[in-house]
C-alpha cells in the first residue's frame, strides 16, 4: 500500500536521492534492448527484471551510505497508451506493466526498512521528449495521461512524476489528471542549451502558467535532461518562482538534445564535476533537495552528487 501519499517526506528539508539515467544505463551498461527507450519493456523477461532490480538497489545502497531519503521512479516513462500500442501491448497488458513496475519498487522498499523511500509512478511525454510535436490541449493531455495515472492510483505508488515535459499544456493536463485521481504530482521540465523550454518559453513562465491553471496543485517542480551549464544562467534572476523547484536530474553531457540524438557513444561527462555543480546550484535553488541524474548518468554520478550535497544539508540543519 502507499506509504506517503498524504505526506510526501521530500517536502521537508532532508535530502532525497533519485536514480540516474535508467534507459542509458540499461542500454550501454547492461546491453539490454530498449525499443523506443521503453525501460518497462524489459519487465517481460528474467534478465531484464534482474537488471532493473540491480539498478534500483544500487541507488538504495547509496542512500543508505549517505543517510539520505530516496525516491524510486518506476520504469514506466514510456508506458502510456500510444507507446504501448506501438510496442504491441494491449490496454490490459500495459496497465499490468505499470502495476508490475510499481510492485518491484515496493518490494525493494521492503528490503530497506531503515530508509525513507518514496515510490513514484513515472510518466513521460506522449510524443518525443525533446521536440514538442503533436501538441495537445490541456484537456486532451488530461484525458490521455489520466489512464496511466488512475492505474498508479490503485497501486502502492505514493505519487506520480511527469519527467521531460517540454510544453506547458501537457504538464497542466497531467497535473489536473493527478488531482482528479487524488495523487500528488511533481512536474519536471526539460530545457535547451539556452535555458528555455523547446517551445522557447522561459522556465519560470512555464511554472507560473501551470500553477495558475491548476491552483498550484503540483507538489513541486523539477528540471531534467539538461546539463547545469544549460540553465544555471537563467536562475539568478528568476525571482520567487525558484522556490517551486525542488528537484534536479541533470544530464552527464554538455551536448544539446540534437547532439545527444546523433551520438553513437555514451558521454558520461565528469561525475565529480557534476556533483560540485549541483552543490553550487543549491545556492540559487535554495529548496533543492531532490537530486539525481538523467541521460548518461549512473551510480557514479549520483554518489558524487550525494557526497557534494549531503554536507551542505547537514550544515544547514
Amino acid at each position: 500500500m502507499a506509504r506517503y501519499r498524504h505526506a510526501l517526506p521530500q517536502l521537508g528539508d532532508n535530502l532525497f536521492l533519485t536514480d540516474g539515467g535508467i534507459e542509458t544505463s540499461l542500454i550501454f551498461h547492461d546491453g539490454l534492448d530498449l525499443p523506443d527507450f521503453a525501460a518497462f519493456h524489459v519487465l517481460g523477461n528474467p534478465e531484464g527484471e534482474a537488471g532493473l532490480r540491480r539498478y534500483f538497489r544500487g541507488y538504495a545502497d547509496i542512500a543508505r551510505r549517505y543517510g539520505t531519503g530516496l525516491i524510486l521512479e518506476s520504469a514506466t516513462w514510456r508506458a502510456s497508451a500510444d507507446w504501448g500500442t506501438r510496442l504491441g501491448y494491449s490496454r490490459e497488458e500495459l496497465a499490468e506493466a505499470n502495476r508490475r513496475a510499481v510492485r518491484m519498487l515496493e518490494e525493494i522498499r521492503d528490503d530497506y526498512p531503515d530508509l525513507d523511500i518514496v515510490v513514484s509512478g513515472a510518466i513521460g511525454p506522449r510524443g518525443d521528449g525533446y521536440v514538442p510535436e503533436r501538441v495537445m490541449t490541456e484537456e486532451q493531455a488530461e484525458a490521455y495521461h489520466g489512464e496511466q495515472i488512475r492505474t498508479f492510483a490503485d497501486t502502492a505508488a505514493d505519487m506520480v512524476c511527469a519527467i521531460t515535459m517540454n510544453y506547458t499544456e501537457e504538464a497542466t493536463g497531467i497535473a489536473r489528471a493527478a488531482k482528479r485521481a487524488g495523487m500528488p504530482v511533481a512536474l519536471s521540465f526539460t530545457v535547451e542549451t539556452d535555458g528555455r523550454l523547446p517551445t522557447g518559453q522561459a522556465l519560470t513562465e512555464a511554472i507560473e502558467q501551470v500553477d495558475e491553471s491548476t491552483a498550484r496543485y503540483p507538489a513541486y517542480y523539477m528540471i531534467n535532461c539538461a546539463h547545469p551549464t544549460h540553465f544555471e544562467h537563467v536562475l539568478a534572476d528568476a525571482g520567487p518562482t525558484l522556490q517551486r523547484i525542488r528537484g534536479l536530474r541533470a544530464n552527464a553531457s554538455r551536448m544539446s538534445h540534437a547532439e545527444l540524438n546523433e551520438a553513437a557513444e555514451l558521454d558520461i561527462g565528469d561525475p565529480a564535476e557534476l556533483g560540485l555543480q549541483y552543490a553550487d546550484l543549491r545556492a540559487l535553488l535554495t529548496r533543492l533537495n531532490v537530486v539525481g541524474g538523467c541521460c548518461g548518468t549512473d551510480h557514479r554520478h549520483v554518489e558524487r552528487i550525494a557526497a557534494a550535497c549531503v554536507p551542505q544539508v547537514r550544515a544547514a540543519s
